[in-house]
C-alpha cells in the first residue's frame, strides 16, 4: 500500500495502490479500446435512476474477454494494466494466432507468462479448464454458470471461490459471499485469486477523491424534510418514528428479503450466503 505525508487531515489517512510495483504499461492497446458516454445513473430521459452516481474522471472502455472462446490456442501475457472500469488488472494476451484479447489477470501473474483455456490445460493459475476437471480445493475466479456461457461470477479485485466437491455431474463451488451452490460440471472457471488484492484496504481520505470516481454525496434521510423521506423534518434530531426502516421510497431495507422465492436457481443453492 502507498501511504501519504500528512500535509493535510485527509491526507494523514489516504492509502493507495502502488501501481508501479504491478503494472507495465501506461497506455491501453488502441484496438481494444473505445469512448463512451456514462448513463451515471439516468436512463433514457435524463432522469435519475440510480442515486449518488454522476460526474467523475472521463475514462475510455477497455474490450475485456470474459467469453473465453478461443480454446487450445495459447496465449501470452504481454502486460499488466489498470482499467478504470473495474478493481481487478487487466493483461494484455497475445495468442498464437496473433490476436490480442485483455483478460482480468490472476494474483502474481506477470508478463511472459503463457495461459491456455483448454480441457488438458494444467491446474495453474491464469489457466482456463471445465469446473469436472478441477480438483477440490483449487481456488478459482471468472466463472460461468452454463457450459458456453461468459464468465459472470467472482471477478472482483481479490476475490476468489473454491471447489469443494464433484457429485452428479455438478461441481460444489464455495463463493466469497459463503453461499454454496452447484453448477454444473461442464461450465468454465479460471485458476487462481483475481489480481490487485490490496484494493479491500484503500482508504479514500476526502471527498474530492470519491468526486473523481464518479459518486456523488448521500444525504441522510433524517436530514430531509418530511415530504421528501420517511424520516423527514422534526424539531432538530428526532427518532426514526416508523415501526421498521424503510428507504425514501416506503421498501423495507436492513435484512428484508427480495429474492424471489420461486426463483429458478434456488435449486442449485445448498446454502445462503452469510449476513454481512
Amino acid at each position: 500500500m502507498k501511504t501519504f505525508a500528512p500535509t493535510s487531515p485527509s491526507r494523514r489517512q489516504m492509502t493507495g495502490i502502488n501501481y508501479r510495483e504491478f503494472l507495465t504499461r501506461h497506455d491501453p492497446e488502441k484496438s481494444l479500446v473505445f469512448g463512451k458516454h456514462r448513463a451515471v445513473g439516468r436512463n433514457n430521459l435524463g432522469r435519475i435512476t440510480t442515486r449518488h452516481k454522476g460526474g467523475g474522471a472521463k475514462r475510455l472502455l477497455r474490450i475485456v474477454d470474459f467469453q473465453f472462446d478461443k480454446k487450445d490456442i495459447p496465449g501470452r501475457v504481454d502486460s499488466v494494466e489498470y482499467d478504470p472500469n473495474r478493481t481487478a488488472f487487466i493483461g494484455l494476451i497475445i495468442y498464437k494466432d496473433g490476436e490480442k484479447r485483455y483478460m482480468v489477470l490472476p494474483k502474481d501473474i506477470r508478463p511472459g507468462r503463457e495461459i491456455l483455456i483448454s480441457e488438458k490445460a494444467p491446474i495453474i493459475a491464469g489457466n482456463r479448464l471445465p469446473l469436472g476437471a478441477l480438483p477440490p480445493g483449487t481456488l478459482i475466479y471468472n466463472i460461468a454458470l452454463a457450459p458456453e456461457g461468459k464468465a459472470v461470477l467472482v471477478r472482483s479485485a481479490g476475490s476468489f471461490a473454491e471447489v469443494v466437491a464433484h457429485d452428479g455431474g455438478y461441481a460444489t463451488i464455495k463463493l466469497p459471499s459463503g453461499e454454496v451452490r452447484k453448477i454444473k460440471d461442464n461450465a468454465w472457471a479460471s485458476v487462481g485469486q483475481v489480481s490487485n488484492e490490496e484494493n479491500n484496504l484503500v482508504v479514500i481520505g476526502k471527498a474530492g477523491r470519491s468526486r473523481l470516481l464518479g459518486i456523488r454525496p448521500t444525504v441522510r434521510g433524517s436530514a430531509m424534510n418530511p415530504v421528501d423521506h420517511p424520516y423527514g423534518g422534526g424539531e432538530g434530531r428526532t427518532m426514526r418514528g416508523t415501526r421498521r426502516p424503510k428507504n425514501k421510497w416506503g421498501k423495507g431495507t436492513r435484512g428484508v428479503k427480495t429474492r424471489n422465492r420461486n426463483k429458478y436457481s434456488s435449486k442449485f443453492i445448498i446454502s445462503r450466503r452469510t449476513k454481512n
